[in-house]
Order: structure tokens, then sequence, then C-alpha cells
């Protein structure tokens, strides 16, 4: 697909190297205009080298990285971006609303100052010093100056670490506002609830490649089956042997079985152990699916994908 079809962002065949160390291997990737691509991966994978390179602040050994169509280092792309990194720190001296107007007067068009705090949550604290505030708090203010120069594309790395369930909920809640506005989002997280709660699509790198590139129910489905937990006096290899099962394990106490037949497989156990209770079915969650694709047996090997429409 090209630019004009609504891809502000691409990895071409991309490689990096550093030093004997390949962080990224032939990588293929587009980032469609205003949606949400979660970007997974255990630690070391990758992930964190793709975005330093659509940010401009690496080069790729081979390969082509371009974002709205030129190369991520040019001035004029670089005001159409918003970050916010995991790494990133601000003078603890300055106020709220000062960090904000110093930002937003590096770019030349940015966000009206009331609507940042607003986007943000911002407007209780906007008088305090940075170092006063909580860490859920400085987060916000985090995401707030990736968002005051007004960017078309906005990187958001582990944006909600520090925050508790109500805060995290509520700038779910602004980012997909944000996307609502038109606004493009690469999204990496360690908190997988929080990719499926809002990501469009998943891309999950693992080893330098992408292993997988879809929609959250297309990641979690491509595991296939579903998950039964129970309480059985059956044992774990007794239930093996059960046509449909797929993989059994202990629990505290449950037996967890995954299967691609569960209706029979449930069946089976009521006529094996009449005492069967404590039955539960549920879908593969992406927490599931992201362990068993990461797993390094279970690795299939880098593939291109496709952007999605």
């Amino acid at each position: 697909m090209s630019e004009s079809n609504h891809v502000v962002a691409r990895l071409e065949r991309v490689t990096k190297k550093f030093g004997n160390v390949t962080a990224l291997k032939d990588v293929d990737l587009a980032i469609p205009e205003g949606r949400i691509l979660g970007l997974l991966g255990p630690n070391g994978a990758g992930k964190t080298t793709a975005v330093r390179l659509l940010l401009g602040m690496m080069r790729p050994n081979h390969g082509r990285v371009t974002v709205f169509g030129g190369d991520p280092r040019n001035a004029g792309v670089r005001v159409r971006v918003g970050a916010m990194l995991q790494v990133g720190k601000v003078p603890e001296t300055l106020r709220v609303r000062e960090h904000i107007q110093l930002f937003s007067s590096y770019y030349p068009q940015p966000l009206q100052y009331a609507e940042t705090l607003a986007l943000a949550g911002l407007e209780s604290v906007a008088g305090r010093l940075f170092g006063e505030l909580s860490g859920g708090q400085k987060q916000r203010v985090l995401f707030a100056l990736a968002l005051c120069g007004n960017p078309d594309l906005i990187v958001l790395d582990e944006p909600t670490v520090g925050m508790d369930v109500e805060a995290r909920h509520g700038l779910w809640d602004r980012v997909r506002d944000l996307v609502s506005r038109g606004k493009t989002i690469i999204l990496t997280t360690h908190y997988l609830e929080e990719a499926d709660a809002l990501s469009d699509r998943i891309v999950v790198i693992n080893n330098g490649c992408v292993i997988a590139n879809g929609a959250p129910g297309e990641i979690k489905s491509s595991i296939g089956g579903k998950l039964i937990r129970c309480t059985t006096a059956l044992g774990a290899d007794d239930v093996r042997r059960f046509a449909g099962v797929l993989q059994v394990r202990e629990n505290r106490g449950k037996l967890e079985i995954r299967t691609s037949n569960p209706d029979d497989v449930v069946r089976t156990l009521l006529s094996r152990d009449p005492g069967l209770s404590g039955i539960e079915i549920t879908s593969t969650s992406l927490d599931e699916a992201f362990l068993a694709l990461t797993r390094p047996q279970t690795n299939p090997a880098a593939r291109k994908e496709e952007v999605y429409q």
C-alpha cells in the first residue's frame, strides 16, 4: 500500500545491528493512519529499536524507514510526531504549566494550552512543580508533552506505568479520543490487557522478527481452541489422552485444559469423573497468546506482513 493510501509510517526490509547483536532482522511493518497499533514483545525483542528508528533517533543498517513519506530525521516530519518515552525525564523544578508552555513553543501549530491540559487531565495540578507530583501524575505530564505540538503520529511507550486502575482507564479514554480526531498511535506496553483494550492491530516482535500481525482477536484465535478450568479427580496424564485436547497443566489445584473441542472434552470429563466441579470455559486471552507465541520452541519464522485496511 502506498503513502497515498493512508500509511503514515513504514519499515521496509529493515535490519538494525549493534555490533554483533542483530536487533531487527529484515522487518517489514506498515502503520496505517487513524488507528492504534500495539507493538508488543518481550524485553530485548527489538520493539524499542523499531520505535527509535521511526522517531529518527537512529538509522538502519539495511532497509528503509519512512514517516509521512519522508526521512524521520527531517525537521518537517519531526514536528508531526509526538513521543512519550519510558525513559523520558524533565526538570523537576518547573511547574506543569511551564513544561507545557515550553514544549508548545517548539512547534509551529501547537494545541491551545487549555486543550492540552484537558486532554491529559492536568487542570488541577497545572501550578504544581513536576517534582511534587505522584508517579501517575508525572506520566500524565509526559503524555501532555507528547500531545502539545498537535502531532499526527503519537508514540506512547509504556504510558500507564505507575498509574492506578482508575487513572489507567482514564488515559485509555483520552487515547481513544485522540484516535477519534484522526491521530495515529503506536503503543508499546507490557500490560497486555491495555494492548487488547486499545489496539486496532497488534504486532508481536521477538528475536528481532515480526512473529504475529493482526487484530487482537486474530492474534488470540491463532493459538486455537478454548481453555477449560475445572476441579477433577482425574490426573493430567489421563486428560491428555482425550480426543481434542491440545495441552493440560495443573494450576492451584485445578486442571487447565486447552482444547479444540470443549463440548466433547467436558462430556468426557463428566463421564469419567461424576464429581467434576468448578467448570469454566474461556477463550484464549492475549496474555496466553503472547506467551505461546514468544516461547522459543513455538516461535514461527519471521514473515512479511501486509498492512490492514
